[in-house]
């Protein structure tokens, strides 16, 4: 008997295809919905994550942000004497212009030491790093990021050419490895220059922003306390100063992620209610079309619990149709945005199944309202209609 009740609503679904799909319209446009948006904004997140993650666990970052709070580079270097601490690296940064030739363009600047290298895990492809003797003499050297020599040479074969920042030429020593993007923009536009020639630049005598890098990843904690005592020591302010490490940015993203989660699970929820009340209203429809063929199935024997069956079941399959069809565009429209924007985003079919799994929890609570008013007519409802 059950057999019997899937085809009979098979064929009824078939028998009226257009309307069927138009019925399955919400259905498919909200599993669409879920699965696109689930799945491209995952692999956004991922790519953020993974370069967050890339920076290294033993990685800290100290920002003295209050107005009449003032460290010195050399107070800094103190820090070092710490075992839990490997090394430190203060960083000024500043916008300029930078020419070479008929090439102009606004670069960020940073002010760094030699230890600057070791402790953001930056590397060179050619050329020199900026050593010790030109933190002394206050050279005017430069390591730039490739982005930035192929707009202003054209090439990454620059070692040795020379730049103008301000109104000062600089030496070009060495080209920065191919490193991306980052959360703040390209890591390969920036230019390096000795900490104290930017110092001359910016006329800033105190430091706003330094790195450190912890002795393992085990120490990063007690670091972080480390740091946070000295610069409390120093500032005598507690809020004029952040100390943080990759993990809690780790945390934050996935604190992001969760609460993006929900907000996508939310807006599917509503598109597949709606599609659901659609599934409802054109099922109580069918009910008004088809009274004839329920007062003659009741007549020759059909019982309540059959035509309501019957009407679950038409709905669920609609229901369910629609999630598989929104499942299928989902991962071909996917596919094309790989293609067209160079993405690597991959469906998420735990989502997708529990789409449709929802699809058909739809179905039966939509569903239970035509499927009983169709089980309550009776044979003689078969003669009121013409």
């Amino acid at each position: 008997m059950t057999l019997k009740i899937i085809k009979l609503s098979l064929r009824a679904i078939y028998n009226n295809k257009m309307r069927s799909f138009l019925t399955m319209l919400g259905i498919i446009i909200g599993v669409m919905a879920v699965v696109i948006l689930v799945s491209i904004t995952q692999n956004a997140t991922s790519g953020i994550t993974d370069s967050i993650a890339s920076m290294g666990s033993d990685q800290i970052t100290a920002s003295i942000t209050g107005e009449d709070a003032s460290v010195s580079r050399d107070s800094i270097e103190t820090l070092n004497s710490y075992s839990v601490i490997a090394k430190t690296a203060p960083v000024i940064t500043t916008n300029e212009t930078v020419k070479h030739n008929d090439e102009t363009g606004s670069y960020s600047i940073l002010g760094v030491t030699n230890n600057y290298f070791d402790v953001q895990d930056v590397t060179i492809q050619s050329g020199r790093l900026i050593t010790d003797s030109d933190i002394e003499w206050t050279t005017n050297v430069a390591v730039i990021g490739t982005e930035a020599a192929t707009d202003l040479f054209g090439t990454w074969d620059v070692v040795g050419g020379t730049i103008t920042i301000g109104e000062r030429n600089y030496k070009v020593i060495g080209i920065l490895e191919e490193q991306g993007s980052s959360l703040v923009g390209s890591d390969d536009s920036k230019i390096l220059i000795p900490y104290t020639t930017a110092e001359r630049i910016t006329g800033q005598k105190s430091v706003s922003t330094f790195y450190i890098k912890a002795s393992s990843s085990n120490s990063v904690n007690v670091a972080i306390n480390m740091v946070e005592s000295f610069l409390l020591q120093a500032t005598r302010d507690e809020d004029s100063f952040t100390v943080s490490n990759q993990s809690d940015v780790l945390d934050t993203m996935d604190d992001v992620n969760n609460t993006m989660s929900l907000l996508l699970a939310g807006i599917a929820a509503i598109s597949l209610l709606v599609g659901g009340i659609g599934i409802m209203n054109i099922m109580l429809v069918s009910v008004t079309e088809r009274t004839r063929e329920i007062g003659i199935r009741k007549a020759v024997g059909a019982k309540r619990q059959h035509i309501m069956l019957q009407f679950l079941c038409e709905s669920c399959i609609l229901s369910v149709l629609g999630g598989l069809i929104g499942l299928v565009l989902s991962a071909a429209i996917v596919g094309i945005y790989n293609t067209v924007a160079g993405s690597s985003a991959t469906i998420n079919w735990s989502i997708g199944l529990a789409a449709i799994a929802f699809c058909a929890v739809i179905g039966v609570l939509f569903g239970s309202y035509p499927a009983a008013k169709a089980s309550r007519l009776q044979p003689i409802d078969a003669l009121h209609t013409s």
